[in-house]
């Protein structure tokens, strides 16, 4: 088996918890963590677009990251977010993450801005200075810059990228990645697509609905990715009961969903910062019927 890094397993993109006036529960956030930590999952990713990173001050940013670091029990890993609009910016978050204690970082390319070749590989070789090993997120939906394979492979090579969180949910993506860049780790980047991802060679799952559902969530990652033929019968069987609730992950209503499944089983998913509202209730609703049917056949933790 290979070594266990700390980008390896289920690592939870988290849900940032806020108090009813909108400022940021740190202690409910820790709590959060040792939740995590409880119920199977291998470390947790603050300061990703589920976290809400873009609404938060500095200052909230950077004590979220350290509240992870201080919460995170022995062996369960911190891998903070450093999207930015910019590679300074970037390689600041990453150094701030690195003094607070972080075991890596994951990384958008430049986000707001479609940037050519050249400026995401210089992106990524900058923040590369902070010492701590990078994980690329390809989002080319909400970044408008697409981590196509050779390009992952280009920056892989340079030393620049120890895996890739892929989010553009084609699972015919993974092949081409890694016949470019054998050694690059991949990622799941999307709920409804961890069986798929998970036969094609992920070692990693960076993942939205653990919040919510961490331990039904941390058997289907293993099932879909043991590369045991027979576990796939089993991974099929939750893969089809949750898929409803795993879509949520992918829906521009994403964080939101995922807060409103924490809160309906009993954990604290709480309030969203602007822009971000509560949701319709016809979407609300069907967000609850997803996740009280999920809970029903038995997956409520």
């Amino acid at each position: 088996m290979a070594e266990k890094k700390p980008w390896h397993g289920v690592i939870v993109a988290s849900a940032l918890q806020f108090k009813e006036d909108l400022s940021v529960d740190y202690d409910k956030f820790a709590e959060h963590v040792q939740f995590l930590a409880d119920n199977g999952c291998d470390g947790i990713a603050p300061n990703g677009s589920l976290g809400e990173y873009q609404n938060l001050t500095p200052e909230e940013r950077a004590k979220v990251v350290e509240v992870a670091v201080d919460a995170a029990p022995e062996g369960f890993s911190v891998m903070a977010g450093v999207g930015a609009y910019g590679a300074m910016e970037s390689l600041r978050w990453a150094e701030q993450a690195a003094e607070a204690g972080a075991d890596c970082v994951m990384l958008l390319p430049p986000n707001t801005y479609r940037a050519n070749r050249e400026q995401v590989k210089h992106h990524y070789a900058t923040v590369a200075k902070a010492g701590l090993p990078i994980v690329g997120y390809n989002n080319p939906i909400d970044t408008k810059v697409d981590l196509v394979p050779d390009l992952i492979a280009e920056i892989h090579e340079a030393g620049h990228m120890v895996g890739v969180k892929e989010f553009t949910g084609d699972p015919r993506r993974i092949y081409a990645i890694q016949e470019l860049a054998p050694s690059i780790d991949i990622l799941i980047g999307t709920d409804d697509s961890v069986l798929e991802v998970g036969i094609a060679g992920a070692v990693g799952w960076v993942a939205g609905y653990p919040n919510a559902i961490p331990q039904a969530t941390v058997e289907l990652y293993k099932l879909s990715t043991s590369g045991n033929v027979a576990d796939l019968e089993r991974a099929k069987v939750i893969y089809r009961d949750l898929h409803s609730l795993l879509r949520w992950d992918t829906k521009t209503e994403f964080v939101e969903s995922i807060k409103l499944s924490m809160d309906e089983l009993g954990l604290y998913g709480g309030p969203c910062r602007p822009p971000r509202l509560p949701l319709p209730k016809e979407v609300a609703d069907q967000i609850i019927a997803d996740t009280r049917a999920a809970a029903a056949k038995g997956y409520g933790k």
